[in-house]
């Protein structure tokens, strides 16, 4: 970025600093008991009414035994309260398994790489593995891992709608250049925001709960989770199909009590004995209306749903695929077309330099240091904002811009120090690269060329 070297923090440093501030991880909500989990069950509509059955089942089964002693007039409450407890059971354990594979979607967000120095080494760790006093590299699309101060900014624009309702603030370390009406100071990048244009670096002062972000979250508790169309249509359909097991079980119970009257000629049994038989009736015309409800309303639809979408998100990151949005997996699961580049393929993402055609230079296309070969090379080594990590020598990463670490790599394959080059370049001014103009530019004080701007 500019010829200022850091050193960052040393390994010990680092273990000081999340013993002191802690790590860089939101404490999530506390969660309720398994067992009061459990028993939010039972607020259920479905669950009530089926629990009002099972009372009323059991009411009558005492009843009758007491009358003609006979141990079947137990199977139909036994069978009511199985099936309660079932789908409570049930539905307690799905939520509790989606819970679970939330819980490893969340972690592997904080697995995100993060551009950091350290020991003076260029490297990527976990967001979550950052501590207070790293200097971390910001780029163009990267999302700041934590709050900084920054030490660099070129054309830095940073999206802070997630804090402060503002898409673009421009980020500067010129005091003179601060505004003095942002909610945050023009040299400061916080947590959760993401980079739209530019480069920076920046050293961290709060991270996890300690940021803004965090306070944020602290204070709110927000349920994130949105409904996606696949379950607003789901529980459009339980809500129709409701509706009508609703009508239909009163329909039942009104026929079988018109029935009961006519069979028993109005009101003239009541007071006598067939007055049992009326309340029996009743109480069982209420529990077929009920077990046709219980049979008819896809209760747990929407849940099941949502766990096969969550168990897809896991299988797709077996893959090495991430699926942020749980969304997105109704979306693939729709698609019929997948769109490419012109050759039609999909790519791993590591660009390489195949073939080069650089003018002047050696037919061979090798870098012998002559004048062609040195522009190129300060050309390349200045004019990028991508890193190579090199703690493994036997296969170096690019670390930002896949097409400009392409050129790194090739550079560290012809045994050029570009660290070395751009550090000592006198950079005069820079564009950053922006999807408006589809090109960076740098302006320096060439070394090989007698200090002529290039």
């Amino acid at each position: 970025m500019a010829k200022t070297h850091y050193n960052g923090l040393r390994s010990q440093e680092v273990v000081d600093s999340r013993d002191k501030f802690g790590s860089n991880i939101l404490t999530p909500p506390e969660k309720e008991s398994l067992f009061v989990k459990f028993l939010e069950k039972f607020k259920d509509p479905l669950i009530i009414i089926l629990l009002i059955a099972g009372a009323l089942s059991i009411c009558i089964a005492i009843y009758e035994y007491f009358q003609h002693p006979d141990p079947t007039v137990f199977f139909e409450p036994v069978g009511i309260w199985v099936a309660i407890f079932l789908a409570t059971g049930m539905a307690f354990y799905f939520e509790y398994a989606a819970d679970k594979e939330f819980e490893v979607l969340n972690q592997v967000n904080d697995d995100e790489p993060v551009q950091v120095i350290r020991d003076g080494i260029t490297t990527e760790i976990p967001r979550k593995d950052v501590v207070v006093g790293d200097i971390v590299i910001l780029v163009t699309g990267c999302e700041v891992p934590a709050d900084g101060e920054l030490l660099e900014a070129t054309s830095l624009n940073i999206d802070e709608s997630t804090l402060t309702g503002e898409p673009i603030c421009l980020k500067t370390i010129k005091k003179e250049d601060f505004d003095p009406n942002a909610t945050f100071p023009s040299n400061y990048a916080m947590r959760g925001t993401k980079v739209m244009e530019g480069h920076g670096i920046m050293r961290v002062f709060a991270v996890g709960d300690r940021t803004e972000n965090g306070k944020v979250f602290t204070a709110a508790k927000i349920d994130n989770s949105i409904k996606t169309p696949l379950n607003e249509q789901l529980d459009g359909l339980g809500n129709l199909l409701a509706k009508i097991s609703y009508v239909i079980a009163g329909l039942i119970i009104v026929g079988r009590i018109g029935m009961y009257f006519i069979n028993n000629d109005g009101f003239s049994w009541f007071g006598d004995s067939s007055t049992a038989g009326f309340i029996t009736e009743t109480l069982q015309a209420c529990m077929v209306a009920v077990e046709l409800v219980a049979v008819t309303v896809p209760e747990g639809l929407p849940m099941a749903v949502t766990l096969s979408l969550a168990y897809s998100m896991r299988a797709m990151l077996k893959t090495n695929n991430l699926v942020r949005k749980m969304h997105a997996c109704e979306t693939m699961g729709a698609t019929t077309v997948i769109c490419t580049d012109k050759t039609g393929t999909l790519t791993q993402n590591k660009m390489q330099v195949h073939e080069t055609k650089f003018f002047n230079l050696q037919p061979d296309q090798t870098l012998v240091g002559d004048e062609a070969s040195n522009l190129i090379v300060e050309g390349i080594s200045v004019n990028s904002t991508a890193l190579l990590d090199l703690s493994d020598a036997n296969n170096p990463k690019a670390l930002g811009n896949p097409t400009e670490g392409a050129l790194l790599l090739w550079l560290n394959k012809h045994n050029i120090n570009f660290e070395k080059i751009k550090e000592n370049a006198e950079r005069v001014d820079e564009i950053p690269f922006s999807t408006e103009r589809k090109y960076m530019a740098s302006l320096v004080k060439s070394q090989y060329l007698n200090g002529k701007k290039v």
